[in-house]
């Protein structure tokens, strides 16, 4: 790796530009003309802070194979930060994990009520496609080739959160007992958490103009990536604590993983590999 690349500096900027990008994107409507508040509750939750690292990585994944970052592609890939975000809100509901603080605040659910935070999960989830879609159309006007990149990182995304992946490994959670094996415990981080982390890294890959190598190996990366960080996020909380000393192990070789699916892109992807070994190196 580049020994001049500092990965806190190119995670400050990038940040920075997503957190823009969603408070300039959307809406900022005065309360009297806001039905339920909610597009104060839309607010809340997806301008809380937060790590983002999924279009993090959906922005290294268009660097790595050399796309520019341009307005459709910045947006493509901030539109994963909606549906997390989404998830997110649901996941706290009293049916669901029943949480009553994400991210230190109360959650959406506590501070506006059960019925307004489902609209505003709803709001969030429809508003990533609308965005993607516009990001696509916004791209088309100057380069009609990239219309089926667009189309094709809409159609990743949705696998990636509905009956396939995300919503899939919240069923699980709720439907079954808590995992007792390493592979029970992966089949569920694969789903819940993997499924979009994976996608946030390919949408990158195909809105960055990515060849069919690229895009496989990229893939493979967060498929390694996702199962991996979900390992970290147990052991920090203490989850699963009987998988804890295998899932130290798993969390190092999957991280290591990722970074070496990457040998061959060349400079370009020293930020997605330099945020794979962070993982790894995590206590």
């Amino acid at each position: 790796m580049n020994s001049g690349f500092r990965l806190d500096q190119w995670v400050s900027q990038r940040r920075a530009e997503v957190d823009q990008l969603l408070n300039q994107r959307l809406p900022q409507t005065p309360r009297a003309d806001d039905p339920g508040r909610l597009v104060e509750s839309v607010r809340y939750s997806l301008l809380s802070p937060g790590k983002r690292l999924r279009p993090l990585l959906g922005l290294a994944a268009a660097e790595a194979v050399g796309g520019r970052l341009d307005e459709p592609v910045r947006v493509a890939t901030v539109a994963i930060e909606l549906v997390h975000c989404y998830s997110l809100v649901h996941d706290d509901l009293p049916a669901m994990d029943n949480d009553d603080l994400r991210r230190g605040r109360p959650t959406n659910h506590k501070v506006f009520g059960d019925a307004v935070a489902i609209l505003a999960g709803d709001a969030l989830l429809t508003l990533a496609f609308a965005w993607l879609s516009e990001a696509g159309m916004q791209a088309c006007q100057h380069d009609a080739s990239r219309a089926a990149s667009f189309l094709e990182a809409s159609f990743v995304l949705a696998e990636a959160s509905g009956l396939s992946g995300m919503v899939r490994g919240q069923a699980r959670d709720l439907a079954e007992a808590a995992p007792t094996t390493l592979a029970q415990a992966e089949q569920l981080h694969a789903e819940k958490t993997g499924a979009l982390f994976r996608a946030a890294v390919e949408i990158g890959a195909i809105v960055g103009g990515a060849t069919a190598a690229q895009r496989a190996a990229l893939v493979r990366f967060g498929q390694a990536y996702g199962v991996a960080f979900q390992h970290a996020d147990d052991l920090a909380d203490q989850e699963h604590a009987s998988l804890a000393e295998q899932a130290r192990g798993r969390l190092t070789d999957l991280a290591s993983q990722a970074a070496r699916e990457l040998e061959g892109f060349g400079d370009a992807a020293i930020p997605l590999q330099a945020l794979a070994l962070a993982l790894a190196a995590q206590p």
